[in-house]
């Protein structure tokens, strides 16, 4: 039976059989092709053994004369060598499994990457974890146990068949007809069966990220008094989970019923005529037992895929979930992979820009056109919404303008690689990330060669060495869960002293001083105005002293640039910038 019989076209095909995991499997070496191979060699020792085993036991019963012992050792040595192939094929399957597995995770991640924190922002965090974690571990069982038995189908009966239409072709026939109604009535079961793991997947999924929700928001649960509600939540997300899993499998031992006994109503025709024709005299007794004795075997196989059914259906839900992620589509770098020089400064001139996001029906950059000058300070204002943020996604490449152009000292950014850009860009954002490691390895992640006193001379600028000294092993000290130790303005700070460190000539900074005490602000504005002099410097603001201090202020409206100049030249204006600075002062009352 070819194996292209049981690969559906569809990605979670009549058999679960992804086209996408079979593809991977093809990928590694030495795994189908050995898999099959062993599939072989496991068919002619199975001839082997079970025609020695009929030709000894015919010539006790029928000739009445003691075992030939080279046909004993013929079967024995048939026995030892069946276990040991049976043995090595799913060693080899388990090594090869641990291969594919770590590409799959891998490639998904290197795909999250590169879709960026654009799309980590509007996707379920705890689904991604769930899927690249216990997706990945789903598919042990389907390339271990479901892709081999689905080789060893495809392999063992055809050669089994072709030694019975030798010896019986009436046994033959029986064999070909009914092992295809096997892998039929296994259709059926599975396009009912394909429906409920891909909801058992996405339940299991909202299940994880409701999880992670709920652990992530504790504070403001307990806050607001509705951790009792979100407890209900859960509970009602767990109880569908059980529900739809106890339905899957119910099918999954419903099918194995089906298929058992599939196989023993066609075991039993296949006795039931060799039976009849030996009492008639139409068969000798050897090759009736030979046949007999294969007809087991023919089945088992059907048997074995039957048993590992599930893992099939488990293993192509997960893959759905991961090649979701994997199929989205990402930036591709430019064929010409240029990139600007690294001045101290860069010009970044925007040209009619024009960006909409698929679920809103108004543009968050409409038409927007600017010059961002090197060695200045540029600070962008206006009302939440007016596409601040979104213009700051396109100068870090994380998303491309649908119109327009974006040039770096005369060079398109469209023509650049992505990740060469961002080698240009040093970015804080109002909540920066620290992972698990010292302080020395936070900041070493801008500029792993860096020496300690360089580092020291960034944390003074930022304002972040007077902390760090006061911490138990200063710059030693063990940063976890996002430096949850440390209070806003020091994080705020630390995340300066690490852009600072990257010496890029382009400083994106997303109002680094929001929701900071007034010290912490002056210490990270101070900060901001020195990096300005050499670099160009971007900082969305939302103070009033932030903007004061800016060479250049960009009023943001409706995805435009509606108004620009300094801080003078803006009040004398009296347009959008005078009426926005009522709700700077607003911002401001609470610190003067």
């Amino acid at each position: 039976m070819p194996v292209k019989q049981m690969i559906s076209n569809d990605p979670g095909g009549s058999m679960h059989t992804h086209r996408k995991l079979f593809g991977y499997a093809v990928g590694v070496p030495a795994y189908m092709w050995l898999t099959a191979l062993l599939s072989f060699l496991l068919a002619i020792v199975v001839v082997i053994q079970m025609l020695s085993l009929s030709l000894i036991i015919a010539g006790v019963f029928s000739d009445m004369r003691p075992p030939d012992s080279l046909l004993a050792a013929v079967f024995l040595s048939s026995v030892v060598l069946r276990s040991l192939l049976v043995w090595y094929r799913e060693r080899s399957a388990r090594q090869k499994t641990v291969i594919i597995k770590s590409t799959i995770r891998q490639e998904a991640f290197s795909r999250l990457l590169s879709l960026g924190p654009v799309y980590a922002r509007s996707a379920q965090t705890g689904g991604i974890i769930h899927s690249l974690t216990e997706g990945t571990e789903k598919l042990d069982d389907y390339f271990t146990h479901y892709i081999p038995a689905l080789l060893h189908i495809a392999i063992l009966p055809p050669v089994i068949i072709l030694f019975a239409a030798f010896i019986d072709w009436p046994s033959a026939i029986i064999m070909l007809i009914t092992g295809p109604l096997i892998v039929f009535f296994m259709w059926l079961i599975g396009t009912y069966a394909k429906k409920l793991s891909q909801e058992q997947w996405q339940s299991f999924n909202r299940l994880s990220a409701g999880f992670l929700d709920a652990i992530q928001g504790l504070k403001t649960l307990k806050l607001f008094g509705v951790s009792e509600q979100e407890s209900e939540n859960i509970a009602h997300g767990s109880n569908r989970f059980r529900v739809i899993t106890m339905r899957v499998l119910r099918v999954a031992f419903l099918s194995g019923m089906v298929l058992e006994l599939a196989a023993s109503i066609s075991i039993a025709l296949v006795a039931l005529q060799i039976g009849i024709r030996l009492i008639e005299g139409m068969m000798v007794f050897q090759p009736g037992l030979f046949i007999l004795l294969l007809a087991p075997e023919f089945y088992l196989p059907f048997r074995a895929l039957g048993q590992h059914h599930h893992a099939g259906m488990e293993g192509a839900a997960a893959a759905e979930e991961i090649f979701r992620l994997q199929d989205r589509t990402v930036l591709q770098p430019a064929a010409r992979k240029i990139h600007p020089a690294n001045n101290k400064g860069m010009e970044i001139r925007c040209n009619h820009l024009l960006y909409s996001y698929p679920e809103q029906k108004h543009a968050a950059i409409d038409e927007l056109s600017c010059v961002l000058p090197p060695g200045q300070l540029t600070a962008i204002a206006g009302p939440s919404g007016s596409g601040k943020t979104t213009f700051i996604h396109m100068l870090l490449a994380y998303i491309m303008p649908e119109r327009g152009t974006i040039e770096v000292n005369g060079l398109s950014l469209h023509d650049m690689d992505p990740s060469m850009w961002r080698q240009h860009v040093a970015y804080v954002s109002q909540h920066p990330w620290f992972f698990d490691g010292s302080v020395l390895d936070n900041l070493r992640m801008a500029k792993p060669d860096a020496g300690m006193d360089e580092i020291r001379e960034v944390a003074r600028q930022a304002g972040a060495d007077s902390f760090i000294a006061g911490l138990p092993k200063d710059y030693h000290t063990q940063l976890q869960d996002n430096a949850s130790r440390l209070s806003g303005g020091e994080k705020q700070r630390l995340a300066l002293a690490r852009a600072l460190l990257r010496r890029a000539p382009v400083l994106i900074l997303d109002e680094p001083t929001a929701y900071l005490d007034p010290e912490s602000e002056q210490v990270i504005s101070k900060g901001s105005i020195i990096a300005s002099s050499d670099r160009t410097t971007i900082v969305i603001a939302h103070r009033l002293k932030t903007v004061k201090h800016a060479d250049n202020i960009l009023v943001f409206n409706k995805g435009r640039v509606a108004e620009s100049g300094n801080h003078q030249e803006l009040i004398k204006k009296k347009g959008i910038y005078h009426a926005y600075l009522a709700t700077f002062h607003d911002r401001q009352s609470a610190y003067e």
